[in-house]
C-alpha cells in the first residue's frame, strides 16, 4: 500500500541533530514538563480546591476554563513570539509566569486570587510547547519532527505523571500551601538551567533574517498560515483528538470516578496515572508510524476518535450507571491515544509552512484542542449543576464537539493532501538544484 507523501528529505542546511541538540531540545522539554506538572495539579486537586475556597462544580471548572482560555488566546501572540524573538527569550518570560502563577495559587487567600494565579500560569504554560516544536525543528533534521514532536509530548506526560502520583499524594500528606509553595521551586530549577545553557539553534545554522514590518507583519503571518489547508486540517484534527483526555485529567476524571462510579479517591487516581501511561506508551508508537508512513496520520486520528466516542459511550450509558472496573480500564487505556493523536496536527502543518512561519502555524494548530478543552469543561460543569450532578448528560456534551470536529477534518483533508504533493514536489526539485 502507498505512503502518500513520503518523509522529509534531508536537505542542505538541514541541522545535523546529534548528542547537543538531545541536550540543548531536552532543557527546552524539561520546562515543558514542569509546565504540564504546574497545568494538571489542579486535576488531582479538584475536590481540595472546591472545599478550600467553597465554590460549586461551575465555579471550580471557571479555574481551568480561565486557564484554558488564556493559553488558547495566546497561541498565535505565543507562535509570532518565537518566530519573532527566538526560543530562549520566549521560554524564559514563560517559566518565570508559570512559576509566578503556581506560587500565587499555593498562597491564595481568595478565590478571586487564585483565579488571577491560575490565569497567569496558563498564560506562561501557553508559552512552552510551541517552543519547544521550535526547538526541535531548528535543533534536528526536518525527517525526525513527527517523532520528536511525540517525544516532547510523552515528557509532557510524564509532568502529568508526576502530578497523579506525587501532587495528590503531597495535598494529603503536606497539605494544600507546602505542595504548591513546594512544586513551584522546579519552575526556579528550569528557569536557571534555560538561562545558562539553552541556544536558540546550532552554530552555523541561524535563521535568514525576516523583515517584521509591525501589525502589517503580523496580518501577513496570520492570514498566509491560516490559508494553508494543513494549517487548519491540523487545527481541527488537535480540535477533535485532545479534549476528551484532557477534560479527563485536567478536572473532571477524579470527581466523574469518584461520584459517579463510586472508586475510593486512591482507585481513581491510579485510573488517571494509567491514562498518563498509556499516553506514553501510544506516543511512540504513534511518532514511529508516522514518520515511516505519512498517509497514516488521517486514519489514526479518526481511528482514535471513533474508539474513544465508543468507549465514552459504553461507560456513561451503561446500565445502572456505574460501569464495571474492567470496562474503566479499557476507557482509560483508549484516553491515552488522544494526546499521541492531537500531535499528528503539527504532523499536517509542519509541511505546509515554511521555518520562518512554523511558530505561528503552530499557535494555530495547538488552539484548537485547548478550544474544544475549555468548551467541554465549562458545558460539563453548567450541566452538572443544572442537572443535579448528572454525569451522564454532562459527559455526553463531548460527543458534539467530537462529531463538529470529524466533519472539519473530512472537510479538509483531500485538499491538504493535494497541497502538501505539490509542495512537496517543489522540495525534491529543490533539493537537486541547491549546490552542496
Amino acid at each position: 500500500m502507498s505512503s502518500g507523501v513520503a518523509p522529509t528529505l534531508s536537505l542542505p542546511g538541514d541541522p545535523p541533530g546529534g548528542r547537543r541538540a538531545l541536550w540543548v531540545w531536552g532543557i527546552g522539554v524539561a520546562v515543558y514538563f514542569v509546565a504540564i506538572i504546574f497545568r494538571t495539579s489542579l486535576g488531582v486537586a479538584g475536590l481540595d480546591a472546591a472545599d478550600r475556597f467553597h465554590v460549586n462544580a461551575s465555579a471550580l471548572s471557571t479555574f481551568s476554563i480561565l486557564q484554558l482560555l488564556v493559553y488558547a488566546g495566546m497561541q498565535i501572540p505565543v507562535g509570532l513570539m518565537v518566530d519573532r524573538l527566538g526560543t530562549k527569550r520566549v521560554l524564559a518570560f514563560g517559566a518565570v509566569l508559570f512559576t509566578i502563577g503556581q506560587l500565587g495559587f499555593a498562597l491564595s487567600p481568595s478565590y478571586g486570587m487564585a483565579l488571577a494565579s491560575r490565569a497567569l500560569l496558563g498564560c506562561g504554560d501557553a508559552m512552552t510547547f510551541i517552543s519547544v516544536l521550535r526547538l526541535g525543528a531548528r535543533w534536528f533534521p526536518a525527517r525526525r519532527g513527527p517523532l520528536i514532536g511525540q517525544v516532547a509530548a510523552l515528557f509532557g506526560m510524564a509532568g502529568n505523571l508526576v502530578s497523579t502520583l506525587f501532587i495528590a499524594r503531597a495535598l494529603h500528606g503536606l497539605g494544600w500551601t507546602t505542595t504548591f509553595v513546594g512544586s513551584s521551586v522546579a519552575g526556579v530549577v528550569v528557569l536557571v538551567l534555560l538561562l545558562l545553557f539553552l541556544k536558540d539553534h546550532p552554530e552555523g545554522h541561524e535563521p535568514p533574517p525576516v523583515a517584521h514590518a509591525g501589525a502589517a507583519f503580523v496580518r501577513k503571518q496570520i492570514a498566509a498560515a491560516w490559508r494553508e489547508p494543513g494549517t487548519r486540517l491540523g487545527m481541527w484534527v488537535h480540535f477533535t483528538t485532545q479534549f476528551p483526555a484532557m477534560v479527563f485529567l485536567l478536572l473532571w476524571g477524579l470527581p466523574f470516578l469518584v461520584e459517579a462510579q463510586g472508586l475510593s479517591r486512591s482507585s481513581a487516581g491510579e485510573l488517571l496515572t494509567l491514562v498518563v501511561l498509556s499516553n506514553m506508551a501510544f506516543g511512540l508508537v504513534y511518532g514511529q508510524v508516522i514518520a515511516r508512513h505519512h498517509a497514516a496520520r488521517a486514519p489514526l486520528a479518526l481511528g482514535t476518535v471513533a474508539v474513544t466516542a465508543l468507549l465514552w459511550a459504553s461507560v456513561i450509558f451503561f446500565p445502572g450507571g456505574q460501569a464495571p472496573m474492567w470496562l474503566l480500564i479499557v476507557l482509560c487505556v483508549v484516553l491515552g491515544a488522544c494526546g499521541p493523536a492531537s500531535m499528528i496536527g503539527f504532523d499536517f502543518a509542519r509541511p505546509a509552512n515554511p521555518p520562518e512561519r512554523q511558530g505561528t502555524a503552530s499557535g494555530i494548530v495547538n488552539m484548537g484542542g485547548f478550544i474544544a478543552s475549555m468548551t467541554t469543561l465549562f458545558a460539563i460543569g453548567v450541566l452538572l449543576d443544572s442537572t443535579g450532578d448528572d454525569y451522564r448528560i454532562a459527559f455526553a456534551s463531548v460527543f458534539v464537539l467530537e462529531t463538529l470536529g470529524v466533519v472539519q477534518i473530512l472537510r479538509l483533508h483531500s485538499r491538504a493532501t493535494h497541497r502538501e504533493r505539490e509542495q512537496h514536489v517543489i522540495s525534491r526539485v529543490e533539493a537537486v538544484h541547491v549546490p552542496v
